[in-house]
């Protein structure tokens, strides 16, 4: 929200208090308070007026510093809060001199100065990463209703990253963002994934710990500044040393938490009937069975809305007029291979049986006044689920339980957007707060339903809202984007934003949702889309088998199908690393190249896992631009070689794509390319790119492999070594001699086929 009329007035309705002076501090026990008076203190008379600001200082974690601005304190505490887990046994150190009183926690220090001027200063290795100036804190009335206020100042060349899965600039300098959750498309400045989250490229990240409506002004309202603000009398933020943007991140998520690791057939291709397309069984035989025939690799089927029957969403019933025989036609399509996904949502309508069933338990949303709250927005006199209601809750999941029971392995958790704020929730929770922490509930309700089902490590869902904390329930996807190139853009400006906002895998509409693409951009779609985490061919109202396009759209299917596949021990690797650190699996390049100022602004292409520069085409031409950081980086379909720092300008076919290896990389290549779920580490490739001298270590499948080189030699052991491995060196001309194995030549290099647990190459030229 704007409180300011340029930088010395404010606007018309608005008044503002700031802290002026520090007056007492209390420490103890590893946190400060400080009171300070938003005007001079001359003598006992002056502190018999107010405001009187509460600045509370806490460490709940190393390298992390909360941050509390209290107006008045006598309000209940605000339900629901994001789930924070600190570290109870980390210990904050405090001194207090007659400089100021300064928190330290690991290497990141929070000091409040004494003086005449109020100032609060955020230092760490030797260096001050941000301040709170004079005016920066305040307590804000803006035609009645009051705010807090912080600002941060925006050094010089600082570059603010986050907030959520937005579609506008990656960048966020110069924006204005509300942390609102909307069902506004992809083609807005509304976003269906919003977090009070942000970081730059200084050192430093800032999660703001309300659920409820945040108001961000990133170098806008004060050019020089990040603002941000929440209705109420308090504001509670982190902010969270890194100092590189991978190790904010990993601290992030540590306190509100890592995704679940995603099923490996999850990574596979998905196919859907798409959103108001006519299909039945015969129908959706037909896809599938076309796919085999054409020998494109699919391991997921999903039924979108109408698997049920219309004005009935949600029942939870097949549409018996189109479906007679699901149970049936579940297990014909187990017999296939396959995994089924259901669409649903969070939302009843009237004419669903549940919703008697709704209003008998208590399980809806009522307005103030009791009454159900409902409307015709999306299906007729439809009404929420209350999830803060623990029956409910059950009431819901148990209907899932029953699909599952079926034989359907997943579902798409669609909506939790639209999520009213005139109501009354069970357990007595502020609406406010509510409205965006609605979809955690919902999303957290069909999680657990999947987990208690098919156990841990195989349940996933496929949603399109979000909040702090929902990374713990993935998949996620980009919502309703249209079949155009700038669509195909903003979708990924979505996901690399969502990625640098703590969540670990993302997916997008292959081909668009909203209309139908040209053959040419559904086929430089598919190649972006297999080049994601996850891959889904949905729309809203056509389909999107690629026959329907043209025979080489096929083509391109199949081959970057096969080839995502024949990746998932990298992507495995690339999927533990989001689980247990934070990092997401699509990167944006800023992310994995925080020091190359060439990387801070680019949001057409990124990294795929550490080793892998995707650069997706945006014309139908194949004309395409990209950044290649500094060092030989290796084109993997073609093995041509970039040196970089440069910008590459080239033309791409159908079936390429610009798709470049790392220096140094070792890529491990599966020797499996019609399926996603098999063992990595049996007859594994590992594709070496001009390895440095050293040590180097990686977990393919259940296999440990330790390479090391030095000069002209290398050596491979592994442990719990496969029946069957082989070693790529990429780009050598010739080896003298091999241990423990065979060598031949490659069009790529040199390969060397394992006989056992070790190889030993020398005179590599």
């Amino acid at each position: 929200m704007k409180f300011s009329d340029g930088y010395w007035l404010l606007r018309p309705g608005v008044e503002g208090a700031y802290p002026v002076q520090v007056h007492d501090v209390t420490a103890g026990d590893g946190e400060v308070v400080v009171h300070a008076p938003t005007s001079p203190v001359r003598h006992r008379g002056d502190t018999l007026k107010g405001p009187l600001v509460t600045l509370g200082l806490t460490a709940p974690a190393p390298d992390v510093v909360g941050v509390s601005i209290t107006h008045f304190a006598g309000g209940a505490d605000g339900e629901p809060a994001f789930a924070v887990t600190t570290d109870p046994a980390h210990e904050a150190k405090v001194v207090d001199d007659d400089a100021g009183v300064e928190l330290t926690s690991g290497a990141l220090s929070v000091r409040v100065r004494r003086g005449e001027e109020w100032q609060v200063d955020f230092t760490a290795a030797g260096r001050t990463l941000t301040r709170s100036r004079a005016k920066g804190i305040g307590l804000m009335t803006a035609e009645g209703r009051h705010h807090v206020r912080e600002q941060l100042v925006l050094g010089v060349g600082d570059v603010v990253y986050g907030l959520g899965e937005r579609f506008g600039p990656l960048v966020r300098n110069g924006q204005a963002v509300e942390v609102w959750n909307a069902d506004g498309g992809t083609s807005s400045e509304q976003a269906y994934k919003n977090v009070p989250f942000f970081f730059t490229n200084a050192g430093y990240g800032v999660f703001v710990n309300h659920p409820g409506r945040v108001s961000f002004e990133v170098g806008s309202e004060a050019v020089s500044r990040v603002q941000f603000s929440v209705e109420g009398q308090s504001l509670e933020y982190f902010l969270i040393y890194g100092p590189t943007p991978k190790d904010v991140l990993r601290k992030y998520t540590a306190l509100t938490g890592r995704p679940a690791l995603p099923p490996a057939w999850s990574y596979g291709l998905w196919l859907s009937t798409s959103f108001t397309t006519s299909y039945d069984e015969e129908t959706v035989s037909g896809f599938i069975d076309g796919m085999a025939a054409r020998d494109l690799p699919l391991s997921v089927f999903h039924f979108d809305c109408f698997w049920m029957r219309e004005y009935h969403w949600c029942d939870f019933e097949w549409d018996p007029r189109t479906f007679p025989d699901p149970v049936g036609m579940l297990e014909r399509l187990r017999a296939k291979g396959l995994k089924v996904s259901l669409w649903i949502n969070p939302y009843i309508a009237q004419r669903s049986p549940l919703f008697a069933e709704g209003v008998a338990g208590g399980y809806l949303l009522r307005r103030p006044g009791g009454e159900v709250w409902q409307w015709d927005l999306w299906q007729p006199g439809m009404a929420l689920v209350d999830f803060t209601n623990p029956a409910a809750r059950a009431w819901y999941a148990a209907k899932l339980d029953a699909l599952l029971a079926q034989g359907v392995d997943c579902f798409k958790t669609d909506f939790g957007e639209r999520v009213p704020t005139d109501v009354v929730y069970h357990d007595g929770s502020d609406p406010e707060r509510m409205h965006n922490y609605y979809t955690y509930l919902y999303n957290q309700t069909v999680f657990e339903v999947l987990r208690k089902r098919r156990g841990d490590g195989d349940a996933v869902v496929f949603a399109r809202s979000a909040t702090v904390g929902s990374q713990r329930f993935p998949v996620h996807w980009g919502g309703d984007c249209e079949a155009t190139y700038e669509s195909m853009a903003e979708s990924l400006r979505g996901g690399l934003s969502l990625g640098l906002s703590g969540f670990g895998f993302w997916s997008h509409d292959i081909g668009g949702f909203e209309g139908t693409p040209s053959a040419a951009l559904f086929k430089r779609w598919t190649a972006f889309g297999l080049l994601s985490s996850h891959s889904r061919l949905h729309g809203s109202g056509s389909y999107r088998v690629p026959w329907l396009f043209d025979e080489e759209a096929v083509e391109v299917l199949r081959r970057f199908t096969r080839l995502k596949l024949s990746l998932m021990p990298y992507l495995d690797r690339a999927a533990r690393q989001a689980a247990e650190e934070g990092v997401p699996v699509m990167r944006a390049m800023a992310l994995e190249f925080p020091d190359d100022p060439g990387c801070a602004h680019l949001e057409r292409q990124y990294m795929l896992g550490d080793d892998l520069l995707v650069a997706p085409v945006f014309s139908d031409e194949g004309d395409v631009s990209y950044y290649v950081p500094g060092g030989t980086w290796t084109h993997l379909l073609t093995g041509r070689v970039v040196e970089g720092p440069r910008w590459v300008r080239e033309r791409c076919d159908f079936l390429t794509v610009p798709l470049l290896v790392r220096p140094g990389a070792v890529l491990p290549v599966g020797a499996v390319d019609d399926r996603p779920d098999y063992d990595y580490a049996e007859g594994v490739t590992l594709r070496v790119y001009g390895l440095s001298d050293g040590k180097h270590a990686m977990v393919v499948g259940g296999s440990a492999f330790r390479l090391v080189k030095r000069g002209d030699r290398m050596w491979v052991e592994v442990e719990d070594a496969p029946s069957r491995w082989r070693l790529l060196l990429v780009g050598a001309r010739s080896v003298d001699a091999v241990g423990g194995g065979t060598a031949h030549q490659h069009p790529d290099g040199v390969l060397v086929d394992a006989g056992g647990s070790a190889v030993t190459v020398e005179g590599i030229r």
